[in-house]
């Protein structure tokens, strides 16, 4: 406990001492002023009002105490009683900057952040200490979503007050709202080399150079943040992530483990233990680590889903099929979840299932276009030809630039001795990507010995 820890808690107990036994104590300005804003810390808003009413008895004069009376009224939903006080004193103290940034934090508080900014960029030009206006601001425009505003201010805030964790991870967070990562990379680099010492600007270094997918300098971004904070576990969670995007599972396993001697095992930490023994093919070791998430969370969705996928890479179908219906019970708006379900279903054979569970995955707006082909495959081969070119063209709709959507839909209209369209089609999808072609001969085999075909191909050879 530090100095001033010390006194506030002696403070404390005399001010509670002289409540329990009825005996009014003598309190100066500044001690009240620390007594009413570490009661408002607490939110002990009885103990909040018994100080303002001391302090406004012994101090009736006093503007900083009426106010606080601002705040405690705003927290008893009194808010227009809380701003009239505010514009009296204003009429009374025009330049006190407290009354304008009370006045903002109601306003915020109330969703009103354009007035509360008002209110903040007018205290502005009266206070001694910005920096902290200007985080206010910044984190105002958060709200508001102005991502690139909150930039302007936070970097404002920083120039101030230099080394502060807590305003790096807010500027970083503006950055990545407003998708500016470059413009991260290089404040971050810029920052590190006026403060090199700094672990948490290597660390918001180390997740720009992730985010370009560059994962070796990510790594080293992460060592230095490690070597500067050894305890800092977010970090090893984040080189982890790193040596795993390389494919190197051995050792982004030893880097998640590593997590677990700076804070308590964290499920996110066993999921992607597991998902690296899972691509090493270690499904025992993929499926222990799986569990532990789920002990710890039993509203893991995802790894209840990835228990469901390992058990079925062990030909364990029937028993996988169980954990990915807990996925989707914990969360039956995730597309890719249904489809999964989906792809089991059409290995087990139940048709109606698969066709429903299809159909639920392109409810759910599933943005990629597997899910047309999957589909119109399992409806080829169930006899529900015509259901399946619909779905194809559907599927072009939304996808019109997919050439394997193009190649499928006239490999299917092949099959339906529907000629005209079926070449149609196969110009298109020759004209979107010739070198795709073959996906065509994968699904009919047959085709290449078709004279039309193998004529339109040949065309679009000579000129690709």
């Amino acid at each position: 406990m530090n100095e001033h820890d010390q006194y506030l808690t002696e403070l404390v107990k005399k001010f509670e001492f002289s409540i329990k036994t009825n005996q009014q104590a003598f309190f100066d300005a500044d001690e009240l002023e620390e007594i009413i804003e570490y009661y408002f810390t607490m939110f002990k808003m009885d103990r909040v009002k018994i100080a303002i009413d001391l302090a406004l008895n012994q101090y009736p004069y006093s503007v900083i105490f009426r106010i606080f009376k601002a705040p405690f009224l705003s927290g008893l939903h009194k808010t227009k009683e809380a701003l009239d006080i505010l514009s009296e004193l204003e009429n009374i103290e025009p330049s006190n900057p407290e009354i304008y940034t009370t006045r903002a934090v109601i306003y915020g508080q109330m969703g009103l952040s354009e007035q509360a900014i008002e209110n903040y960029k007018i205290a502005l030009k009266y206070s001694d200490d910005p920096a902290e206006i200007y985080i206010a601001i910044g984190q105002e425009f958060l709200n508001e979503e102005k991502a690139d505003d909150a930039i302007y201010y936070f970097k404002k805030a920083i120039k101030i007050k230099k080394e502060t964790d807590y305003l790096l991870n807010e500027l970083a967070l503006s950055f990545d709202l407003a998708g500016k990562n470059e413009d991260a990379l290089k404040f971050f680099t810029d920052y590190i080399d006026a403060f090199p010492f700094s672990y948490q600007a290597w660390f918001n270094l180390g997740i720009c150079y992730s985010k370009k997918q560059d994962y070796e300098n990510a790594i080293d971004a992460y060592d230095y943040c490690i070597a500067l904070n050894e305890n800092f576990s977010s970090a090893y969670f984040n080189k982890g992530n790193a040596l795993a995007n390389l494919n190197q599972f051995d050792e982004a396993i030893a880097v998640y483990k590593e997590t677990f001697t700076h804070e308590k095992p964290d499920p996110t930490a066993y999921y992607y233990i597991g998902e690296c023994y899972e691509q090493l093919e270690k499904f025992d070791q993929a499926l222990l680590n799986f569990n532990k998430a789920v002990k710890l969370d039993t509203n893991y969705a995802d790894a209840w889903l990835a228990i469901g996928i390992v058990l079925e890479a062990q030909n364990r179908i029937t028993e996988g099929i169980h954990y990915i219906k807990k996925a989707i019970e914990i969360n039956s708006a995730n597309a890719e979840y249904w489809y999964v379900f989906a792809e089991i279903q059409t290995k087990l054979g139940f048709f109606e299932e698969a066709m429903n569970a299809y159909s639920r995955v392109m409810e759910l707006g599933y943005d990629d276009f597997d899910v047309y082909l999957d589909f119109s495959t399992l409806l080829i081969e169930n006899g529900m030809e015509e259901d399946s070119i619909h779905l194809l063209k559907e599927g072009i709709k939304i996808f019109p630039e997919c050439a394997e959507l193009h190649y499928r839909l006239s490999a299917h209209l092949m099959l339906l001795n529907k000629k005209q369209d079926a070449l149609t089609h196969l110009q298109q999808a020759l004209s979107i990507d010739y070198e795709k072609h073959n996906e065509l001969f994968d699904f009919i085999p047959d085709l290449k010995e078709n004279a039309s075909v193998i004529q339109v191909i040949n065309t679009y050879k000579k000129t690709s």
